[in-house]
Protein backbone atom coordinates (compact mmCIF):
# COMPACT_ATOMS: atom_id res chain seq x y z
CA UNK A 1 0.00 0.00 0.00
CA UNK A 2 1.39 3.48 -1.01
CA UNK A 3 0.80 6.71 1.51
CA UNK A 4 1.25 9.58 0.29
CA UNK A 5 1.21 13.07 2.29
CA UNK A 6 -1.70 14.99 2.77
CA UNK A 7 -0.33 18.07 0.83
CA UNK A 8 0.90 15.83 -2.71
CA UNK A 9 -2.97 14.48 -2.81
CA UNK A 10 -4.23 14.54 -5.56
CA UNK A 11 -2.17 17.55 -7.58
CA UNK A 12 -1.72 19.67 -4.72
CA UNK A 13 2.09 19.45 -5.01
CA UNK A 14 2.14 19.29 -9.04
CA UNK A 15 4.26 16.16 -8.93
CA UNK A 16 5.81 13.48 -11.65
CA UNK A 17 4.06 9.56 -10.92
CA UNK A 18 7.58 8.99 -11.03
CA UNK A 19 8.84 11.10 -7.55
CA UNK A 20 7.41 8.22 -5.20
CA UNK A 21 9.70 5.42 -6.93
CA UNK A 22 12.47 7.91 -7.53
CA UNK A 23 12.14 8.80 -4.01
CA UNK A 24 12.45 5.07 -2.81
CA UNK A 25 15.18 4.20 -5.22
CA UNK A 26 17.40 7.07 -3.11
CA UNK A 27 16.09 5.48 -0.18
CA UNK A 28 17.50 2.18 -0.86
CA UNK A 29 20.44 3.44 -1.94
CA UNK A 30 20.72 5.03 1.09
CA UNK A 31 20.20 1.97 3.04
CA UNK A 32 22.76 0.05 0.58
CA UNK A 33 25.34 2.08 1.05
CA UNK A 34 25.16 1.48 4.82
CA UNK A 35 25.87 -2.07 4.48
CA UNK A 36 29.38 -0.73 3.25
CA UNK A 37 29.08 -0.85 -0.46
CA UNK A 38 26.21 -0.09 -3.05
CA UNK A 39 24.32 -2.57 -5.07
CA UNK A 40 26.48 -2.28 -8.20
CA UNK A 41 29.91 -1.41 -6.80
CA UNK A 42 32.94 -2.76 -7.46
CA UNK A 43 34.39 -5.62 -4.95
CA UNK A 44 36.57 -4.37 -2.45
CA UNK A 45 39.88 -5.08 -1.86
CA UNK A 46 40.45 -7.21 1.29
CA UNK A 47 42.68 -9.81 3.02
CA UNK A 48 40.40 -12.45 2.83
CA UNK A 49 41.96 -15.20 -0.62
CA UNK A 50 39.55 -15.26 -3.89
CA UNK A 51 38.30 -18.84 -4.78
CA UNK A 52 37.48 -20.94 -7.62
CA UNK A 53 36.19 -24.19 -6.63
CA UNK A 54 35.64 -26.87 -9.57
CA UNK A 55 33.89 -30.15 -9.50
CA UNK A 56 36.29 -32.34 -11.45
CA UNK A 57 33.94 -35.78 -10.70
CA UNK A 58 35.84 -37.99 -8.45
CA UNK A 59 37.09 -34.41 -6.42
CA UNK A 60 37.06 -30.65 -5.89
CA UNK A 61 39.15 -28.74 -6.78
CA UNK A 62 39.92 -25.54 -4.64
CA UNK A 63 42.33 -22.03 -6.52
CA UNK A 64 43.21 -20.00 -3.91
CA UNK A 65 44.72 -16.47 -4.98
CA UNK A 66 47.57 -15.85 -2.34
CA UNK A 67 49.97 -13.64 -4.06
CA UNK A 68 53.17 -13.34 -1.73
CA UNK A 69 52.30 -16.02 0.36
CA UNK A 70 54.78 -18.84 0.62
CA UNK A 71 53.25 -22.69 1.33
CA UNK A 72 54.28 -22.53 5.65
CA UNK A 73 52.20 -19.03 6.02
CA UNK A 74 49.04 -20.92 5.25
CA UNK A 75 46.68 -23.37 7.25
CA UNK A 76 44.19 -25.95 5.80
CA UNK A 77 41.75 -28.02 7.79
CA UNK A 78 39.29 -29.95 6.50
CA UNK A 79 36.60 -31.82 7.97
CA UNK A 80 33.41 -33.56 6.20
CA UNK A 81 32.23 -30.86 3.77
CA UNK A 82 33.94 -27.92 4.94
CA UNK A 83 37.43 -26.43 4.13
CA UNK A 84 38.96 -23.65 6.06
CA UNK A 85 42.18 -21.55 4.84
CA UNK A 86 43.36 -19.39 7.55
CA UNK A 87 46.85 -17.35 7.33
CA UNK A 88 48.49 -13.78 8.06
CA UNK A 89 49.37 -11.79 4.43
CA UNK A 90 51.95 -9.53 5.40
CA UNK A 91 53.13 -6.70 3.19
CA UNK A 92 56.29 -4.79 3.73
CA UNK A 93 56.02 -1.34 5.75
CA UNK A 94 56.55 1.90 2.99
CA UNK A 95 58.24 4.57 4.90
CA UNK A 96 56.25 6.44 7.28
CA UNK A 97 56.79 10.22 4.92
CA UNK A 98 55.21 8.01 2.16
CA UNK A 99 51.86 9.37 1.13
CA UNK A 100 49.78 7.08 -1.13
CA UNK A 101 47.90 7.61 -4.25
CA UNK A 102 46.15 4.89 -4.14
CA UNK A 103 46.18 1.92 -1.38
CA UNK A 104 44.44 -1.36 -2.07
CA UNK A 105 46.46 -3.96 -0.73
CA UNK A 106 45.40 -4.98 2.36
CA UNK A 107 47.48 -6.69 5.00
CA UNK A 108 46.33 -8.73 8.17
CA UNK A 109 44.75 -12.04 9.26
CA UNK A 110 42.23 -13.65 7.08
CA UNK A 111 40.31 -17.04 7.30
CA UNK A 112 37.52 -17.81 4.83
CA UNK A 113 35.58 -21.10 5.30
CA UNK A 114 33.61 -22.73 2.41
CA UNK A 115 31.29 -25.30 2.70
CA UNK A 116 31.75 -27.80 -0.32
CA UNK A 117 28.69 -29.63 -2.11
CA UNK A 118 29.47 -33.15 -0.78
CA UNK A 119 31.72 -34.94 1.63
CA UNK A 120 35.01 -35.65 1.26
CA UNK A 121 38.01 -38.04 2.25
CA UNK A 122 40.33 -36.15 4.63
CA UNK A 123 42.96 -39.13 4.21
CA UNK A 124 43.66 -38.37 0.39
CA UNK A 125 43.52 -34.38 -0.05
CA UNK A 126 47.00 -32.75 -1.87
CA UNK A 127 47.66 -29.48 -1.84
CA UNK A 128 50.20 -27.13 -3.61
CA UNK A 129 51.48 -23.59 -3.88
CA UNK A 130 53.17 -21.39 -7.43
CA UNK A 131 53.25 -18.47 -8.06
CA UNK A 132 50.94 -17.10 -5.99
CA UNK A 133 48.32 -20.18 -6.32
CA UNK A 134 47.11 -22.24 -3.52
CA UNK A 135 45.95 -25.12 -5.43
CA UNK A 136 43.84 -28.04 -3.20
CA UNK A 137 42.61 -31.40 -4.52
CA UNK A 138 39.54 -32.49 -2.46
CA UNK A 139 38.71 -36.01 -3.65
CA UNK A 140 34.72 -37.06 -2.96
CA UNK A 141 34.02 -39.76 -0.43
CA UNK A 142 32.63 -42.86 -1.94
CA UNK A 143 29.51 -41.85 -0.34
CA UNK A 144 29.45 -38.43 -2.28
CA UNK A 145 30.88 -39.96 -5.93
CA UNK A 146 27.90 -39.98 -7.86
CA UNK A 147 26.86 -43.46 -9.41
CA UNK A 148 25.67 -45.10 -12.58
CA UNK A 149 22.80 -47.40 -12.17
CA UNK A 150 21.68 -49.79 -14.68
CA UNK A 151 18.51 -50.01 -15.68
CA UNK A 152 17.06 -54.12 -16.12
CA UNK A 153 14.59 -54.71 -18.37
CA UNK A 154 11.74 -57.34 -17.96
Amino acid sequence: MLLRRFSDWPGYGLSSPFDEIDRIRREMDRLSAGLGRGVFSQPRAGVFPLMNITDRGDAYVVRAELPGMKADEIEISITRDTLALSGERKIAAESKNAKYHRKEREAGKFSRIVTLPGEISTETVEATCADGILTVVLTKSEKAKPKQISIKSE
